[in-house]
C-alpha cells in the first residue's frame, strides 16, 4: 500500500483548465448540488463549465486585469464555486473571506491583499462600510441587494464567446491560484500564496493510488466552508477533478445534514472532530438515519481523539479516516486508509501522500528515532510559495525547501504518524513537556465529557500547570463530585505530571471555523 504515484501529472496544468476538461468529459453528469436553495439547484458538468466561462468573461468586462485580486466573501454556494474558478480563468487571484468576519477583519484582508473586486451578498454586506479601501473598485451581491453593490447576475450577462481569456505569462508553478488567509490564532492573519501547481498536485496526490479512496462514483457532502482550504481543496476541487458529485451545504446543520445523507445518496464527507461529536450525540438519541449510503468520513483540521472515532463507527457503521495538513500545504500532507481493515487506524493521521517527504527533528535539528517526539518538517509539491508580503514570516517556516510545521509528531515502525501537540502549545510542568492533545484525548473518553480543551496556567512552583475546560453532556450536570470523578479518571490513564490541576466546566470550547481550539481565549478566561 505504498504511495508513490499521483493521479496524473500536474506539470503545466492550470486548475481552471483541469476543471473545464472534466466539464467537457462528463457533460451530462451532475457536478454540483447547492442545498442552500430550496429546492436545491443542480448543475451538470456542462452547465457548470458554461457558468464559469460566462462569469470569467463578465469579470474581464468589469475590468479585471491579470494578477489582480478578487475577494469572495460568501457562504458555501454555487456562486462561490463558480466565482472562484472564473476568477482564475480570467487571470485573477481569488482571496476567500470568512462570511462571519466583522468589518475590521474583512477590511484588513481586502486591504492587505489589494483586492480590486469583491463578490458577496447583501445579507453579509448590510452593516459593513467598505469605503476608503484604496484598491477596491467594484462590489457585487449574489442574492440580496444592498446599496453600493452591483448584481452578480450582471457578470453572467451574455457576452461574446469569442472574448479571449488572458494567456498566462508564467507557468502553473509560478502563477497564484488562491490567497487564503491563515486562521490567525496568534497575530494578524497571513495570506498564503498557493500556485496552480500546488493545488492541482495536492488533488492528484489525494486521488492517486492507495491514497484517499475518492473516485468518480463518489457523492460528497461538504459543509466545510469553501473559504477554508480544507473545504476548497478536499471538497470542491477534488470532487470536480475526480468527476464526482459535490453536495454543498452552507454550514453544519444537523437536520439538513441527516436529510441530505439519504436524499442525495451521499457516499462520503469531510468532517472536523466537533461535527463528529455532534453526530455521535445524534446517533445516541436515535436521530441518525439508518438507510444512508455513506461509507466513510475524513476527519481533519484538528486532532481526533481515538475514542471519538471508535464511538462514531460503533454507532453508525461508518469508517473514520483521519488526515492532516495545513493551509500552507494546500492543505493535505497525510491521510489514513479506508481499506484494508488492518490499515484503518483513525487514531493516526496515516501516512504521507506521494512525493511528500517527512522528517521528525528534535530541538537540536537531528532526526529522532521511531516512537520519539519531535517537530514535523516536510516538503513536497503542495507546499506554498510563501506568505503574501511577509518575507520574514516565510523565511521562518520555509528553510532550504523544507516546511517547519510547528507540530509535534511521532512516527511508528509502520510509518504511520500521530500529532501529539503544537511546539508552542506544549505545557512545561516542572520541566516535563505535556501535549494538550494527549490530555484532551483521555478526557474525551470519559462518558460525561462532550468537548474539552487543555491549556497552561503560569505557576510559581511548577512553571506551568495543565488546566482543562470541559463541556459536559446534557445527562451530566456539573458538580464537585463529577469534577473529582474526572480527575480520578485521568489519573488512571496518564502519568501524574500530565494530569490537569484544574477543571473548569464551560458551555462551549472556543474554536476556529475549521475546528482548531482557540487556546488563547481559554487562557484569557484563566486570567
Amino acid at each position: 500500500m505504498l504511495r508513490t504515484q499521483l493521479f496524473a501529472n500536474p506539470d503545466g496544468v492550470f486548475l481552471h483548465d483541469a476543471v473545464l476538461a472534466a466539464c467537457r468529459r462528463l457533460p451530462q453528469k451532475i457536478a454540483l448540488v447547492d442545498a442552500s436553495l430550496d429546492p436545491p439547484r443542480r448543475f451538470t458538468y456542462a452547465e457548470y463549465g458554461e457558468t464559469v466561462e460566462r462569469l470569467a468573461r463578465g469579470l474581464l468586462a468589469a475590468g479585471l486585469q491579470p494578477g489582480e485580486v478578487v475577494g469572495i466573501w460568501l457562504p458555501n454556494s454555487w456562486e462561490f464555486a463558480a466565482a472562484y474558478h472564473a476568477a482564475t480563468l480570467a487571470g485573477g487571484l481569488p482571496t476567500p473571506l470568512n462570511p462571519s468576519y466583522r468589518e475590521r477583519e474583512v477590511r484588513y484582508q481586502l486591504e492587505n491583499s489589494g483586492a480590486v473586486l469583491l463578490i458577496s451578498d447583501g445579507t453579509i454586506l448590510k452593516d459593513v462600510t467598505l469605503s476608503g479601501l484604496p484598491a477596491l473598485r467594484r462590489v457585487y451581491f449574489t442574492r440580496t441587494p444592498v446599496v453600493g453593490a452591483e448584481a452578480f447576475t450582471s457578470l453572467l450577462a451574455r457576452t461574446s464567446p469569442s472574448v479571449a481569456y488572458p494567456r498566462p505569462t508564467r507557468s502553473p508553478q509560478e502563477t497564484l491560484a488562491a490567497l487564503p488567509y491563515s486562521s490567525g490564532t496568534t497575530g494578524l492573519p497571513k495570506g498564503v500564496m498557493l500556485s496552480h501547481f500546488n493545488l492541482v498536485a495536492n488533488v492528484y496526490q489525494l486521488l492517486g493510488p492507495n491514497a484517499s479512496a475518492l473516485n468518480a462514483d463518489d457523492r460528497m457532502l461538504c459543509f466545510l466552508p469553501l473559504y477554508h482550504i480544507y473545504g476548497l481543496t478536499v471538497g470542491l476541487n477534488t470532487m470536480l477533478l475526480a468527476g464526482g458529485t459535490l453536495v454543498l451545504m452552507p454550514r453544519f446543520h444537523l437536520p439538513l445534514l441527516t436529510h441530505l445523507l439519504v436524499s442525495e445518496r451521499v457516499t462520503m464527507s469531510p468532517f472536523v472532530p466537533p461535527a463528529i461529536s455532534a453526530l455521535c450525540h445524534a446517533a445516541e438519541q436515535g436521530q441518525f438515519p439508518r438507510d444512508h449510503h455513506m461509507r466513510w468520513i475524513k476527519s481533519g483540521a484538528a486532532p481526533l481523539a481515538p475514542e471519538l472515532a471508535r464511538r462514531f463507527t460503533a454507532l453508525t457503521g461508518i469508517l473514520v479516516n483521519q488526515g492532516y495538513g495545513m493551509t500552507e500545504a494546500s492543505p493535505v500532507t497525510h491521510v489514513g486508509y479506508v481499506a484494508p481493515p488492518e490499515l484503518n487506524r483513525p487514531w493516526t493521521i496515516g501516512r504521507p501522500l506521494a512525493q511528500t517527504e517527512c522528517r521528525i527533528l528534535n530541538e537540536m535539528g537531528s532526526e529522532v528515532a521511531v516512537g520519539e517526539r519531535g517537530e514535523l518538517v516536510m516538503r513536497g509539491p503542495q507546499f506554498m510559495l510563501g506568505y503574501w508580503k511577509e518575507p520574514q514570516a516565510t523565511a521562518a517556516v520555509l528553510r532550504d525547501g523544507w516546511y517547519w510545521s510547528g507540530d509535534v509528531a511521532v512516527r511508528d515502525a509502520d510509518d504511520f504518524f500521530q500529532i501529539v501537540g503544537r511546539r508552542k502549545e506544549m505545557i512545561k510542568y516542572k520541566g516535563f513537556a505535556v501535549a494538550p492533545a494527549e490530555v484532551e484525548a483521555v478526557l474525551l473518553e470519559h462518558p460525561a465529557v462532550r468537548d474539552c480543551g487543555v491549556v497552561s496556567r503560569p505557576d510559581s512552583d511548577a512553571g506551568e500547570i495543565p488546566c482543562a475546560f470541559i463541556v459536559l453532556r446534557d445527562t451530566h450536570p456539573p458538580s464537585s463530585a463529577l469534577e473529582k470523578e474526572i480527575m480520578d479518571w485521568v489519573s488512571q490513564q496518564l502519568t501524574p505530571y500530565k494530569q490537569p490541576r484544574e477543571i473548569h466546566f464551560v458551555a462551549a470550547v472556543p474554536r476556529t471555523p475549521s475546528g482548531k481550539i482557540l487556546r488563547r481565549e481559554l487562557r484569557q478566561q484563566l486570567t
